[in-house]
């Protein structure tokens, strides 16, 4: 054995490992090289995989999602449905920030500037902890008018998991389609740039996560669209002469 360790053979084999190790760590740094290079289009595709976008057909209520942002970016969405024919109710959905007030109410408030008539606006007060709470909520609302159409609006980062939450929990046969509120505070392409989209994008994988846990013994109970759509609604002409 000690003679096969000062063999030329041994030493030969030597140099063949140093060079194969050489040439592995060369290639990666070039891997890490390509990485950085390409950084921006990774970690744009990362963050449009929360963002989904589904077609507007005509259905039997546009449901806004709470906790809208400052800019009111769901509400407006929301508005810009109704105003387009896409459905004859609005739902503005909120937990209560105190026993007198909820983001529902400002939700109201915020439609009514956008001009969706009060008459229209479908105020949904609830103590929702989170979305699955809230979708919860939404259900039974659903079932009790009788909806099997929705238009689901909320923020743009929300979209993928709200939809995975909802179709998940909405009655059974509802045809869901989730339309996504650009955010002010989210932008899909460069939100690593920003300290309140790295803290979206983190909230977000840690909630989808916790979700798919949650909710792993559910199955899908809903349709995303419908096969025979209906024709586009427009509002009735008492709600359309307030604009």
């Amino acid at each position: 054995m000690k003679g096969f360790m000062n063999s030329p053979l041994h030493r030969i084999h030597q140099r063949g490992g140093i060079i194969f190790r050489f040439l592995f760590f060369i290639c990666f740094l070039f891997f890490l090289f390509l990485i950085y290079l390409a950084r921006h289009p990774l970690l744009g595709l990362a963050g449009s995989f929360w963002v989904v976008n589904d077609k507007p057909e005509a259905s039997d209520a546009i449901v806004i999602l709470g906790d809208d942002n400052y800019a009111s970016d769901r509400a407006t969405r929301a508005a810009q449905l109704f105003k387009d024919g896409m459905a004859p109710h609005v739902v503005a959905s909120g937990r209560y920030l105190r026993p007198y007030a909820s983001i529902a109410e400002l939700e109201q408030h915020d439609l009514i500037d956008r001009g969706v008539p009060a008459a229209a606006i479908v105020r949904f007060d609830q103590h929702a902890e989170n979305t699955k709470d809230e979708a919860a909520a939404l259900a039974q609302l659903i079932s009790a008018h009788g909806w099997k159409r929705i238009l689901l609006v909320t923020s743009n980062y929300h979209t993928r998991r709200a939809r995975y939450i909802c179709e998940r929990t909405f009655p059974a046969g509802t045809i869901l389609l989730v339309v996504a509120a650009p955010d002010s505070e989210y932008d899909p392409h460069s939100w690593w740039h920003t300290r309140a989209g790295a803290k979206i994008f983190a909230h977000e994988f840690a909630g989808m996560l916790l979700a798919m846990w949650e909710m792993r013994n559910s199955s899908v109970r809903t349709s995303e669209s419908s096969l025979f759509p209906l024709p586009l609604q427009r509002p009735p002409a008492a709600v359309a002469s307030a604009f």
